[in-house]
């Protein structure tokens, strides 16, 4: 063999002793002008009709086309000799065929002109295969004749290693059939299974998962395990891209993984130090971790499906009876199949069984405490993931000091899974304990990894502080020890956070906080920054504080103007101008600094300084005070800047994302306070507008006793109630109300009530407004609210407004003046009536009113949208059936209606979205006059475990254009919700037609 390749072996030779990069590109110049010149010896040398030399030997073309084949993979170009290798491809030799197909892989590409003339030979090969002849031309079966499996595989190789679209489209449909064929040996269906993967992944809608998922169910038939192991790669491949199309086949998948695991039923050549086929186990755990709602629904361990519980036990036997072995090669398998069965718990999530995740919790734990750098970092990154679950971070909390070692590993990866771990772990009890552990830590950190810690750090202080002090106070920590890594998001983020929070003192502390930290020369410059922006905005807070004056401000931030950018400067110039306009004695100190600064060659700092020093002399001294007044609150957006940030450096996946987008109990809170930011009353009472129908609406039985109380009020004559013609419109304000955070509940010539609310989960923040419209003062104004049992309130308004029952005199309300009621209110139960609300006075006339209401608190209001696809929404809407669980109407629209047509029910559409809080579920309905919905009825109250009690919730609306009516069904594991969900819905349809 050697003496055939002589040429070859010299050329190689030639290349490896090549002293320069100059040198072997000359050599390789010189072999491809002698190789073209072989080719294309011209001279009347007349070449075949597919442009290859026929005059060349067997011997020849391939000795050329390995030296091309050996030019091309050390990076040269090679574009001519095509031809050649198409004549290799095309022989019926298979030492030739075989150097033709390796450069047929090497040197072309599906998209080049050429290859349209070497179709039809790969395809009879993968097809016809016929037998290849031997030496001199001879065929032969037996002996020195070569099976015909070979050349398939030779084809199948070549195939998936072009992938060009008209070859995949041409030869598809052949790699399918010899896949699925019976008559093809192991060889070539593992050949054929990676070959049709690699096309799939070239063009993912080549196969229709409907019709191919028969094939599979086969093909995991087989008993060859190398087979099974490439079948379940192409099926990884084909379930990933079409999901729904292969959940039919898991329970074929748990029979041979429990096969595998259980019986432990293996060929011998496929044992991996007596683990069975470690690769197949992975590839088959991998697969169903793509169905996270495989054992949802069903009764574990109580006859449910057999698939199910075999699954459950195929898990909990790779969990608890993996050994510890001394082979690292045997323990690296079984960690590895571990390590997917408990990514495979992460990917069920709340829905499997806690005992799993509590003891999946605990093998991680022991595997973070490992010497082992890998083990570790996989236990670190997966608990991380496991931790995210419901439930689940209290056991992972229990491992916080082991987390805070890996802290201090060599490694850099294993540092950055802990922190991971230790940001996702962190909540409002072990906040502080775990910032302070970072905030330690980082004065040792090294530089790969401070910049991550920094943004994780400012993160947690924000989502976790329950005194925005210390949030600010931990931030000038980290200033003051990483400076340098502190990116312009996070101070940014505390200057948007304390201007936000003017309640408390948070803004005069922040300002005294910052002053003493300026105060001395040595300061990095993102701290002056910070203080030069609050004590421009809130120094006049502490300026009567002593030695905190205006001047003394003026001067601690300017001492540091010679040794900062312009880009601090620029925020310095603006702090002077508000100085200077709020203290007479800093007009002098600030002046020199804005004509010496109008000459200066940054254009930001220049402009600056010209407009505020002629401002005074463009502007009166109102439009001044108006231009220099405190900024306004920002924009709070849905995510701030160091969720962007991180989420751009570490990607959607991550489970600090993740972690980041999700509000803390903190955050919650904060936020139905930072509400109280809002007007302190509505807008002017001749200016109020009757609001729009967008959220939930009343129920009939919320009517129902809101007449009686009303036709009560106005049979005793000594009161005087509501009057019958006001019950319509205040009807229709109350499920106005319902769907819409703000508006008018009642009004008359007397009283004008107006209703502002919010909810985040099962809290929500109610503010009643009570306008006096009569011409004189309303005395012993009182308010009685409702407390029902499903609900948790807590109320503060105007002094004497609330009537708590020791018979008080009330408040009194001038003229075109207001009242105010605020309520904080906890869902701990399903409901499905509104509280009610008894507003009593006194005129100066002496009449006494009496006005029964109802708050718009509906159980609606408390829904969290949920996203589910077709196959998911009707696997539960299927779960919930029964007479307890369902409530159904029919409802005929009024004959005023205008009928329902696809405007109608776009509008229907909008209010399950935004009115009921259900998120739409696209693809169940199968028409457009079905819309289908999904979402959670979140609550306060908490099982035995610690978690929130939740009810899921599903809704279908159909309509019926012909009969002009609808079918409302609602399902859910609670009557009082079905029920609600339903009237709220009629009310909110029927308001849409008018």
């Amino acid at each position: 063999m050697s003496s055939q390749a002589r040429g070859l072996n010299n050329f190689i030779t030639d290349l490896r002793n090549a002293k320069s990069k100059e040198e072997e590109s000359s050599r390789i110049e010189v072999e491809l002008a002698k190789i073209r010149k072989k080719f294309n010896p011209g001279g009347g040398t007349k070449l075949a009709a597919d442009g290859s030399n026929p005059s060349l030997s067997s011997y020849q073309r391939k000795k050329y086309i390995w030296k091309l084949v050996y030019i091309h993979v050390l990076g040269y170009e090679v574009d001519f000799g095509h031809a050649e290798v198409l004549a290799l491809v095309r022989s019926k030799k298979y030492g030739e065929k075989s150097v033709g197909y390796v450069a047929l892989s090497l040197l072309l590409r599906g998209s080049d002109p050429v290859m349209g003339g070497v179709i039809d030979t790969i395809k009879k090969d993968l097809t016809m295969a016929p037998m290849t002849k031997v030496g001199g031309g001879k065929t032969s079966s037996k002996g020195g004749g070569v099976k015909n499996d070979a050349t398939q595989c030779l084809a199948l190789c070549s195939l998936a290693n072009i992938s060009g679209l008209e070859l995949i489209q041409a030869m598809h449909v052949e790699v399918q059939h010899i896949l699925v064929s019976k008559g093809s040996t192991e060889q070539v269906k593992k050949k054929a299974a990676l070959c049709l993967l690699r096309l799939t992944r070239t063009s993912p809608n080549l196969i229709s998962g409907r019709i191919f998922a028969p094939h599979v169910v086969q093909l995991l038939q087989d008993k060859h395990l190398g087979v099974l192991t490439s079948v379940m790669s192409l099926l990884n491949g084909l379930a990933s891209q079409q999901t729904e199309e292969y959940g039919v086949l898991i329970p074929n998948i748990v029979h041979i993984l429990s096969v595998l695991v259980l019986k432990k039923d293996c060929a011998r050549e496929y044992l991996y130090y007596r683990t069975p086929s470690p690769w197949l186990q992975i590839k088959l755990l991998k697969f169903l971790q793509l169905y996270p709602d495989a054992i949802e629904g069903h009764d574990i361990g109580m006859g449910g499906n057999d698939h199910v519980g075999q699954l459950i036990n195929v898990v909990t036997r790779i969990m608890f009876e993996t050994e510890v072995s001394d082979s690292i090669n045997k323990s690296n398998a079984d960690h590895a199949i571990l390590f997917e069965a408990v990514n495979l718990i992460v990917a069920w999530g709340t829905t499997c069984p806690p005992e799993m995740r509590e003891g999946a919790m605990n093998i991680l734990g022991k595997f973070i405490s490992v010497r082992e750098p890998n083990i570790r970092y996989l236990g670190l990154s997966t608990m991380a993931q496991l931790a995210q679950i419901d439930g689940s971070v209290e056991g992972a909390k229990k491992h916080q000091a082991t987390v805070l070692v890996s802290l201090k590993d060599a490694d850099i990866s294993v540092r950055r899974r802990a922190l991971d771990l230790l940001f996702v772990i962190c909540d409002t009890d072990n906040a502080e304990r775990i910032v302070d552990e970072l905030v330690a830590h980082l004065v040792v950190a090294d530089a790969s990894i401070r910049e991550e810690m920094v943004l994780k750090i400012a993160i947690l202080a924000e989502k976790y502080a329950t005194d925005l002090r210390w949030y600010v106070d931990t931030i000038l920590k980290l200033i003051s020890i990483s400076g340098d890594y502190v990116s312009d998001p996070i101070w940014h983020r505390v200057v948007q956070i304390v201007t936000n929070h003017p309640q408390g003192d948070l803004q005069g502390y922040a300002a005294a906080t910052l002053f003493l930290a300026v105060s001395t020369h040595r300061c990095h410059e993102t701290t002056v920054r910070v203080a030069a922006y609050i004590l421009g905005e809130f120094g006049f807070l502490i300026a009567e504080r002593p030695g905190m004056s205006g001047e003394e401000q003026f001067h601690v931030l300017h001492q540091h103007w010679y040794n900062v950018d312009t880009q601090t400067r620029s925020i310095l110039i603006s702090s002077y101008a508000k100085l200077a306009n709020l203290y007479e004695e800093c007009r002098p100190l600030v002046a020199p600094v804005f004509a010496k600064s109008k000459n200066s060659v940054d254009v930001e700092v220049q402009q600056r300084c010209a407009e505020y020093a002629s401002m005074r002399e463009a502007f009166s001294p109102e439009a001044v005070e108006d231009l220099l007044r405190e900024m306004p609150p920002f924009e709070d957006k849905r995510r701030s800047a160091l969720e962007l940030r991180l989420l751009e450096t570490e990607g959607e996946n991550s489970a600090a994302v993740t972690k980041a987008s999700t509000p803390s109990e903190v955050e919650q809170q904060r936020a139905m306070l930072n509400a109280q930011m809002m007007d302190e009353g509505m807008a002017p009472i001749d200016e109020q507008e009757e609001p729009e129908l967008e959220e939930e609406m009343a129920d009939g039985a919320a009517e129902a006793a809101e007449d009686e109380k009303i036709a009560a009020v106005e049979a005793n004559p000594t009161l005087v109630g509501i009057p019958k013609d006001l019950i319509p419109a205040m009807r229709k304000a109350f499920s106005n109300l319902c769907t819409s955070p703000s508006g008018v509940l009642f009004e008359n010539a007397m009283l004008q009530v107006g209703v502002k609310h919010e909810y985040v989960g099962a809290q929500g923040r109610i503010s009643v407004f009570f306008g006096n419209l009569h011409a004189t003062a309303l005395h012993n104004f009182k308010v009685k609210v409702d407390q029902p049992d499903h609900l948790r309130v807590q109320m503060q308004g105007t002094q004497g407004l609330i009537d708590d029952g020791e018979g008080d005199e009330g408040c009194s309300i001038e003229n075109k003046t207001q009242a105010k009621m605020l309520l904080l209110v906890e869902v701990t139960a399903p409901f499905d009536d509104a509280p009610s609300m008894r507003i009593t006075f006194e005129t100066e006339e002496g009449e006494r009113h009496d006005y029964p209401l109802r708050l718009p608190l509906v159980a609606t209001c408390f829904m969290e949208p949920v996203n589910l696809d077709p196959g998911a929404f009707m696997q539960r809407w299927k779960s919930l059936e029964g007479q307890d669980r369902e409530c159904q109407e029919v409802m005929r629209l009024p004959p005023n209606s205008s009928g329902i047509d696809e405007e109608y029910m776009s509008r229907v559409s909008n209010i399950i979205v935004n009115g009921l809080k259900f998120g739409r579920c696209e693809g169940v309905d199968p028409t457009p006059w079905t819309v289908s919905g999904a979402a959670t009825f979140r609550t306060g109250a908490k099982d035995v475990n610690g978690n929130n009690i939740n009810v899921g919730c599903l809704v279908r609306v159909e309509a019926n254009p012909k009969a002009n009516a609808f079918r409302v069904t609602t399902r859910t594991l609670h009557p009082l919700c079905s029920k609600a969900i339903k009237n709220v819905s009629l009310v909110s349809i029927k308001l849409a037609a008018l």
